[in-house]
């Protein structure tokens, strides 16, 4: 090997170029912790296994879109749902971006502890609002294609507060308008906030 073929591989290496004889490790998932009226919830979110639900999350966290909402659905060893009402249950349409492609087929499982995104009757409109799911949901798993049977899109999990999430699962609930399940006294998501895992 020639002096300069021996040294440009050299600093590839320093440099870690591309074919340099290691791989670079990924990034690591990240982390956001949100600030409720009842304590907080630090969620890691699943980068590589749910792309379109983890960047347009971390979209709305960035324009401060969830600062001020509730948690409107709160169903005892269910769920907890929020995201998308102001805290006098009016819906919060002010920088909601448009639905999202279901990601429920990444085989990621609404078990106790995930989160995942909320969405209509269709498949593929979601948007903001987010559940945390208290149990484990077998059925709001992805089956098949069917609107019936699409499931709900795991995107992260609570890796701290989930005592948080369980006392917000407990409060009483009432019904508001059309809307059952709604928690007597707000839990208000004061903000969520990007961390460093």
């Amino acid at each position: 090997m020639s002096r300069s073929l021996a040294l440009a591989a050299a600093v590839a290496v320093l440099l870690g170029a591309p074919g340099a004889g290691h791989a670079q490790d990924p990034p690591p998932n990240p982390h956001v912790v949100i600030e409720t009226s009842m304590g907080d919830i630090t969620v890691e979110l699943f980068r590589s296994r749910a792309t379109v639900s983890v960047v347009n999350f971390l979209t709305y966290v960035q324009a401060g879109f969830y600062d001020g909402t509730i948690f409107h659905r709160v169903i005892r060893n269910l769920i907890i749902q929020g995201g998308g009402l102001e805290q006098d249950h009016t819906p919060r349409v002010e920088g909601l971006r448009g639905p999202i492609l279901n990601e429920a087929t990444n085989r990621l499982q609404n078990r106790r502890g995930t989160i995942a995104m909320a969405r209509l009757g269709t498949p593929n409109s979601a948007r903001a609002q987010f559940f945390i799911n208290v149990g484990h949901n077998d059925p709001f798993n992805h089956r098949n294609t069917t609107p019936q049977g699409y499931g709900y899109a795991v995107f992260g999990r609570v890796v701290d507060g989930m005592d948080v999430v369980d006392d917000i699962s407990r409060v009483r609930t009432t019904r508001v308008d059309r809307m059952n399940d709604v928690p007597r006294e707000n839990v208000v998501i004061r903000t969520i906030r990007r961390i460093d895992p």
